[in-house]
């Protein structure tokens, strides 16, 4: 059986002695690795909605803390947490406060957990595995159906239909032999859940690799191709491609892996 992959995680804490603090304990239950640590809302929400210009940071996990310093709203991270979960596809969250009272603001958010200043090893670990918990129970299990969002209604997919996953526009969405339709999960989310099955080949992409036709290349830009008539293109990150490349021939005969 193949072990779990650790939770992805992102703390947004102003104080950095504690910040650092926090990614220290993160780290050392070998449970998650943080991806990133911001001071202020701003930068965080730039993050994950990819509003910097880069793709948009898929995290497991983001710590938040409720204070934070020069910030016109005293519970700035309270208010992140309520925009993120209006969203279909979101992280999941845990409070970081010094007040017990935020406790009660977890559970009627329904959050998986908050943590309570000064963190501790003991503290931040029971959190991490509660995570994991939850992130098994949002996560398909193998051979399970796949429910995704086409209007107002849902729709049913085995996962032999499904050509690829994407990230774009704040949202995720699955590729499938019956169209694109929306997805209620973050793509760490996703690898989690169907391991082997998926290769990932750029920031915002992961595709079943049982429907990949074509590996093709053109001034340095290299491209699968996915479908029976080429239904679809997806990208391949340049620093990815020999790593793409190598997972494709490690299933396959007839080309040397140079």
């Amino acid at each position: 059986m193949t072990a779990p992959s650790r939770l992805s995680a992102l703390v947004v804490e102003d104080e950095w002695p504690a910040r650092n603090y926090l990614v220290e304990l993160i780290h050392a239950s070998e449970l998650a690795e943080v991806l990133a640590a911001f001071g202020t809302t701003e930068a965080a929400e730039a993050a994950l909605a990819g509003d910097d210009g880069s793709a948009p940071l898929a995290v497991d996990v983001v710590f938040v803390d409720v204070h934070l310093e020069g910030n016109a709203d005293p519970e700035a991270g309270i208010s992140l947490v309520k925009r993120w979960l209006e969203r279909p596809a979101h992280p999941m969250f845990v409070l970081a406060t010094a007040q017990r009272e935020h406790a009660v603001v977890a559970f009627e958010l329904g959050l998986v957990d908050y943590l309570l200043k000064p963190f501790t090893r003991t503290r931040v670990q029971q959190c991490l595995e509660r995570v994991a918990g939850r992130r098994r129970e949002r996560v398909a299990r193998p051979g399970s159906r796949i429910v995704a969002r086409r209007r107002t209604g849902l729709v049913f997919l085995n996962p032999d239909e499904v050509l690829a996953f994407e990230a774009a526009d704040r949202l995720t969405f699955v590729h499938t032999t019956r169209g694109r339709f929306d997805i209620d999960l973050s793509l760490s989310a996703i690898l989690s859940s169907f391991g082997k099955q998926l290769l990932r080949t750029h920031r915002n992409w992961l595709v079943n690799v049982n429907h990949v036709r074509e590996l093709t290349r053109d001034s340095g830009e290299v491209e699968l191709l996915l479908g029976a008539a080429d239904e679809l293109r997806v990208p391949v990150a340049r620093d990815s491609a020999q790593k793409v490349r190598d997972a494709l021939l490690a299933e396959a005969t007839g080309v040397r892996r140079v």
